[in-house]
């Protein structure tokens, strides 16, 4: 139960890569496809307005043929946004998405005829599909509340009489208000059944496997892949704060495996992601990107140097192994802000390669180190050109150089 728990609660709180699901479908030669599709339906949306005002007629009244125009209008930008434009932001995205629920819950509202209600309210299932595949749950979450909420209020209105079926007489359409609550209690259950139930379902298997895909099976830690798609939702964590990354690599891991057997060596790994889970704060990253090699992303909040002391300590003084454990860290930080352009991908990616180097650098100095970027590296070394005209000089080779006994050289001159 607790696993459970877990689980749906990671789900909620997951901050959906809205600019990495697009890349991803980009990459794959998706988009465009998409995007005709989206742009399709905001055409189905024109035809459907313009024959819910010829199949209501006169009855919709001035307000009603106003509504409609304003439905067909939307309709109208959002299929030329889809085809003639590129793919929206994220903001751009959620913008479209309010404007048409309201527009469709006011068509549904004002129309006067009930099958036309209830064909609006099919209309917010389309748009909380999109939202099921672009957009987190919570996001969802407010999707299906006002889906429920504008199908309440419709059977409320066929119960009251106020939406009738404009093939029926009024004397009729008064006189069968049982059969219109039977009506709206089921279009409420059925959209409680499609948005409240399956949509949410199937967003949650969207997010599960996503979310197996960019796990460590292992360590259950995020894989390079989980560690990428997350560094996006990650870089405005930090912004008032100093970030780190870390770069930490197990010393001799090898000889671990050929001494005691790669189910031992499997041992280990876990444990090792285990005492990192304990060593950083709860909101850090933590991704296994190698065979033993892992990399932390955190918000610094304090001293970079204990940072990676407590990290090189947790693998030392891991409990209940046979010999001990060590690991090398190399940390790179990146000082607060408040601008946003500093805190891009590409910053986490320089971020990355300047630990791993400082990594490597704890590893030169013997293993079971720390090493900051930027603090005691060496400077970089020039190659100086050969002034021209001065001619290049060989060593004399020895014998050692080529490999043959001394005696085969003669003897020195």
């Amino acid at each position: 139960m607790t696993d459970d728990r877990s689980m749906f609660r990671r789900w909620w709180r997951d901050p959906v890569d809205y600019r990495g699901l697009v890349d991803t479908f980009e990459s794959h030669g998706a988009l465009g496809r998409f995007k005709f599709m989206l742009g399709a339906g905001g055409l189905v949306m024109l035809l459907i307005a313009v024959l819910a005002s010829v199949a209501q007629g006169d009855v919709a009244g001035w307000v009603g043929q106003v509504q409609g125009g304003v439905e067909a209008t939307v309709a109208g930008l959002w299929t030329l946004r889809w085809w003639f434009l590129p793919w929206p932001r994220e903001v751009e995205s959620l913008a479209w998405i309010v404007i048409f629920d309201i527009d469709t819950t006011a068509n549904d509202l004002l129309v006067h005829d009930r099958v036309v209600g209830v064909l609006g309210v099919v209309l917010l299932t389309a748009m909380g599909a999109y939202v099921t595949v672009f957009h987190g749950p919570r996001v969802l979450a407010l999707q299906v509340g006002w889906t429920m909420l504008t199908s309440v209020v419709l059977a409320f209105l066929m119960f009251r009489g106020e939406l009738a079926d404009s093939t029926q007489s009024t004397q009729d359409n008064a006189s069968h208000q049982p059969q219109d609550l039977a009506l709206g209690l089921a279009v409420v259950l059925v959209m409680l059944v499609v948005v409240g139930v399956m949509l949410p379902f199937v967003q949650f298997c969207h997010w599960l496997l996503r979310a197996d895909a960019q796990s460590d099976p292992l360590t259950g830690l995020l894989n390079r892949r989980g560690l990428d798609s997350y560094l996006s939702s990650h870089l405005m964590h930090c912004r008032q704060e100093s970030a780190y990354v870390a770069t930490l690599d197990m010393d001799r891991f090898k000889a671990v495996n050929d001494t005691f057997g790669h189910p031992f060596g499997d041992e280990v790994l876990t444990r090792t992601a285990q005492r990192l889970r304990e060593a950083v704060e709860s909101d850090a990253l933590i991704a296994r990107t190698g065979g033993e090699e892992f990399v932390i992303v955190g918000c610094l909040r304090e001293d970079a140097a204990a940072v990676g002391e407590r990290l090189r300590s947790a693998i030392e003084t891991m409990p209940d192994l046979p010999l001990p454990i060590t690991a090398s860290v190399g940390i790179a930080v990146l000082e607060g802000t408040r601008t946003t352009s500093s805190y891009d991908v590409a910053t986490y990616r320089r971020l990355l390669r300047r630990s791993d180097s400082a990594m490597y650098r704890a590893k030169r100095r013997g293993g079971n180190a720390v090493a900051i970027a930027g603090q005691d590296e060496p400077p970089p070394t020039r190659l100086r050109r050969k002034p021209a005209g001065i001619p290049e000089i060989h060593p004399v080779s020895t014998a050692d150089d080529i490999g043959l006994p001394s005696s085969s050289l003669g003897p020195p001159a």
